[in-house]
């Protein structure tokens, strides 16, 4: 990846932008801040390598211009995986022994500020914020922001992603070219489990005299965006929520779909999962195409390496394929910033830094690096990116470009969705993650110990792709969910 360019061309915009914050105050709670007398703010936040210095670098700018001006001074922290900031978080909320004091401002997903704010221990900003103010940025990110009982904003959202599918160009024309396959049919689910078939048994029939080694075309990040998302598409919130009490749908046709077009596929090796993310299995050839987060992009490899070679490839990026007859949703996805309950001097700046981090100009340029999407409505478009990039002298990514323009071009025709926040959502969501992958990794593992005694894919795979499979796996997948959603303390 290039390497991101700190230099500052705004010159007399530091003045304009401290002058907008200045007026967006008159239009919330009285400036309680004292040049004077600056307050400290403490961030935490998941951040790693060049997003945490590109992070960091708008902090230091932050520290020497609005906020020398206002009075308040950020400092950041990487708290390394976001497993190990909600550790952090939950340790120190807690009050654990040996735990960090809660810091002013922390990243947070939905699903744990959830959990703090049933706590008491976030602030409400909607007490900061005009409604002027909260209209600057997408509806539905300020929808998932309102977890409070009163429907008031907890979390600020400050960079947002979604999923694109990556594809290894190289080694898919050599595959479109010998079959015909079409980018295409990667538009939608089925096509693209018809597409990893045939991209099996032709990879199977390069090497005759070698029985079922067919390869994997396809795999996916994050399977519980996978149910989330392609239920949404056929018209089915599989959690809905409602005056915080959550009304749990999971019905058996829809779900069989997902599951002949996710599990099937991965049973009989069309699908595959082997490292740690997608990413990964392209790398090492055992994949050619992935769905995963726009923020995956900058970990798309730029060649394959293979035991006794290795070659380098160019990449295709696409929307993610939907549902045939489905409605075009997509997962919407990425931490927003949350702000501890405190004193009104520190919530206060909190906010105003969180205002001055979502500009667009700021905004933009950490979306440069880390591959997030901005979250004011006026930032989500092409040409002001393109702005952005040639007034500030910016070096990008050509991978995490082209994720962001396809994701922008699009906007307009897709509908972002998540699940509303809710108690025990974070063990229903390991159930979506994990029950169905579990299972098909366990009876793929099967599958080719038949294939190695020359047993056919057809005869080896077919205890486990029948209805009652189906079936089986239905009953068990309803009593998980039930189980993980009515989980007691």
């Amino acid at each position: 990846m290039k390497q991101f360019r700190y230099i500052r061309k705004r010159g007399i915009q530091i003045t304009l932008t401290a002058a907008l914050l200045l007026s967006m105050a008159a239009c919330g709670k009285k400036d309680p801040l004292d040049p004077k007398n600056p307050v400290s703010l403490t961030v935490w936040h998941y951040y790693n390598g060049s997003q945490q210095a590109a992070f960091d670098a708008l902090v230091e700018e932050f520290n020497n211009t609005v906020g020398r001006e206002k009075g308040i001074y950020v400092q950041s922290y990487s708290q390394g995986s976001v497993s190990d900031l909600e550790t952090a978080v939950r340790d120190a909320i807690n009050g654990k022994v040996g735990a960090d004091v809660i810091p002013d401002i922390f990243s947070s997903y939905a699903d744990t500020a959830y959990e703090v704010e049933q706590a008491g221990a976030l602030a409400n900003l909607s007490d900061y914020l005009s409604q002027e103010e909260l209209n600057q940025y997408v509806d539905s990110y300020i929808e998932e922001g309102c977890i409070a009982s009163d429907g008031t904003l907890r979390i600020f959202p400050t960079a947002k992603s979604t999923e694109v599918m990556m594809i290894n160009k190289t080694d898919w024309d050599v595959f479109a070219k010998a079959t015909k396959a079409s980018l295409e049919d990667l538009n939608t689910i089925e096509g693209v489990t018809a597409t990893a078939q045939a991209y099996y048994e032709w990879t199977d029939s390069l090497t005759p005299d070698i029985h079922g080694d067919g390869k994997a075309f396809y795999g996916r990040d994050a399977l519980a965006n996978y149910f989330i998302i392609g239920l949404q598409q056929l018209g089915v919130e599989i959690f809905h929520v409602e005056n915080g009490e959550m009304t749990l749908s999971i019905p058996k046709e829809e779900l069989f779909r997902l599951w002949e077009n996710y599990y099937v596929p991965l049973v009989k090796g069309y699908f595959g999962a082997y490292g740690s993310f997608r990413s990964d299995d392209v790398k090492t050839g055992d994949i050619l195409a992935y769905t995963g987060s726009i923020s995956s992009a900058m970990y798309f490899p730029s060649q394959v390496e293979l035991d006794n070679d290795s070659h380098a490839i160019d990449y295709i990026v696409k929307m993610p394929p939907v549902f045939e007859g489905g409605q075009n949703y997509a997962v919407q996805q990425g931490a927003g910033m949350v702000v501890s309950k405190s004193d009104e001097q520190h919530e206060y700046a909190a906010v105003e830094f969180l205002k001055w981090f979502t500009q667009t100009e700021n905004n933009l340029q950490f979306g440069c690096v880390s591959g997030y999407l901005p979250v004011l409505k006026e930032a989500n478009s092409v040409q002001k990116l393109d702005q952005v990039i040639a007034d500030e002298g910016l070096e990008v990514s050509p991978k995490t470009y082209d994720c962001l323009t396809t994701m922008l071009d699009n906007m307009a025709d897709l509908t972002l969705y998540t699940n509303k926040s809710f108690k025990n959502g974070t063990e229903a969501r390991k159930v979506l993650e994990y029950n169905l992958a579990d299972l098909a990794a366990k009876n793929r593992a099967a599958v080719e110990v038949a294939l190695k005694q020359g047993v056919s894919l057809e005869e080896a795979a077919a205890p486990y792709v029948t209805q009652e499979a189906f079936t089986v796996w239905y009953t068990d997948f309803v009593q998980a969910i039930n189980n993980a959603v009515n989980k007691q303390e």
